[in-house]
């Protein structure tokens, strides 16, 4: 709870016009991207450096006030819903990007800058900064950073993770650490960039980061599959991987979504085949002509109906807007609609996908799949209405069953879009007991009073067990 003389105090640090608590501004941070969740902050606060978010972390520190960092909202596991109250922290203020360093290929931002704008600044100057999460037009670097995003690059070049060299992060007793730096070897004790990278801001809050750059690929082709048997683009991709070949994106839609997104992008794509393959490749002209001639006499090998190599940039750039709009065009449908990423080994595509199927008959929910092929990554999208209770129980019960038979598989409950509150119930399922109490201890030592986004990861009501116990 924040009284009166807390928030005279948090005024003075960033000044009141960087203080709201109104109930339109607490509604307004109530939530973010993910359906079904929503609880009111206390306040929401817009610190202007990392002193101010210093003296804040003490404030709240001292009287056990729960802080959610925040970034654009666009998170699908309740990650920054603020669930025990506290401060929402905003960081669009902090939203510069601090340096381009040419020379070790490192481009240095402040948590708030759009992901999308440190692409661009890379490529001004020849260089490529390769993860693209969906929301890469409004999702800003932190919240990438605390999620550990992915996207559609993400089978060559990795995901969020794999570019961060360093961070800058105000630890929840207010101490400032660095980790890493511009360096491409590091073993000076634990690696705590990494720890930080997909802790959903449970350990800290993140201001500034050191990202790497490489150089921009000299070429890029897309072409599109087409099949009538799911498991055949499953062997597809698994020949393709096999070959040697790592394109850069491998995207896989099912027939509901490919109909859904058709309906919506209007772009001629194919609506009467069971599932596309959207592959893309990029490199030197040599490699990258060799490699797309390659994969589209596998697809055909492997019993494509049809493969269509885009004569265009402006033809690929419509293909990669279609995947990239899947989730938009299904939420217009329903009034709910839940994203899921169950993924599993690429191996195990065809009967993940099975599975899913199998499971939405058998819980009478409606479930268009989609996702990142390549690594395994699906994202089983369920279309339903929050408001309809009795439906929305057997949802759960289907996600449940879907994350069990994705571990089943060798697989994980989430790819790239977190635990948060979302997933905290199945996260057992991949890491047993062992697992999640060593990571209660992590959190225990770094953040001994709980305050940092609590209720996400773990259990809800682990905060309040430590707090009563103190």
């Amino acid at each position: 709870m924040i009284t009166s003389e807390i928030k005279d105090k948090l005024i003075h640090i960033v000044g009141s016009e960087n203080y709201q608590d109104s109930a339109a501004s607490k509604l307004a941070y109530s939530y973010d991207a993910t359906p079904q969740y929503q609880s009111m902050p206390d306040a929401i606060v817009a610190p202007r450096n990392k002193q101010e978010i210093t003296a804040i972390v003490q404030l709240c520190n001292e009287h056990v006030i729960p802080i959610v960092p925040r970034g654009s909202g666009t998170n699908l596991c309740a990650g920054t819903c603020p669930t025990e109250g506290g401060i929402v922290l905003l960081f669009k203020h902090l939203n510069r990007m601090l340096e381009i360093d040419e020379d070790n290929l490192t481009i240095t931002v402040q948590p708030g800058v759009i992901t999308q704008e440190i692409i661009q600044a890379a490529e001004a100057k020849g260089l490529f900064y390769p993860p693209d999460p969906s929301s890469m037009k409004i999702s800003t670097i932190g919240g990438n950073i605390n999620e550990n995003s992915g996207g559609l690059r993400g089978l060559k070049y990795g995901v969020t993770k794999d570019y961060v060299l360093g961070l800058e992060v105000v630890l929840p007793n207010g101490d400032i650490m660095r980790t890493g730096g511009k360096l491409a070897k590091d073993v000076a004790g634990y690696d705590f960039t990494h720890l930080l990278v997909g802790s959903e801001g449970t350990l800290g809050i993140i201001t500034e980061a050191i990202l790497k750059l490489v150089p921009m690929p000299a070429s890029k082709k897309t072409m599109l599959a087409l099949y009538q048997d799911m498991e055949a683009a499953a062997a597809s991709v698994s020949e393709i991987i096999r070959q040697q070949m790592i394109p850069v994106t491998m995207e896989f839609l099912d027939q509901p979504t490919l109909q859904v997104v058709e309906d919506y992008a209007q772009i001629g794509l194919p609506t009467d085949v069971e599932a596309v393959l959207l592959i893309e490749q990029d490199g030197p002209n040599e490699i990258v002509e060799q490699d797309i001639k390659k994969m589209a006499t596998i697809c055909e090998q492997k019993q494509a109906v049809s493969v269509r190599i885009a004569e265009s940039a402006e033809e690929a750039d419509k293909l990669r807007t279609a995947r990239r709009s899947a989730l938009s065009a299904l939420a217009r449908l329903h009034p709910t609609t839940i994203l899921e990423d169950a993924t599993v080994p690429r191996s195990a595509i065809a009967p993940m996908v099975k599975a899913i199927n199998h499971i939405a008959e058998k819980y009478e929910v409606t479930i268009c799949t989609f996702g990142h092929a390549g690594d395994g990554n699906l994202h089983p999208t369920c279309l339903t209405d929050s408001r309809n209770q009795e439906e929305m129980e057997r949802v759960e019960q289907a996600f449940e069953e879907i994350f069990m038979k994705a571990v089943e598989l060798g697989g994980t409950i989430t790819g790239e879009h977190g635990v948060g509150m979302m997933k905290a119930p199945y996260l057992h399922l991949k890491l047993g007991k062992t697992g999640i109490e060593a990571m209660r201890a992590v959190k225990q030592a770094l953040d001994p009073n709980q305050i940092m986004n609590p209720g996400k990861i773990f259990a809800n009501d682990m905060r309040k067990r430590v707090v009563m116990n103190k």
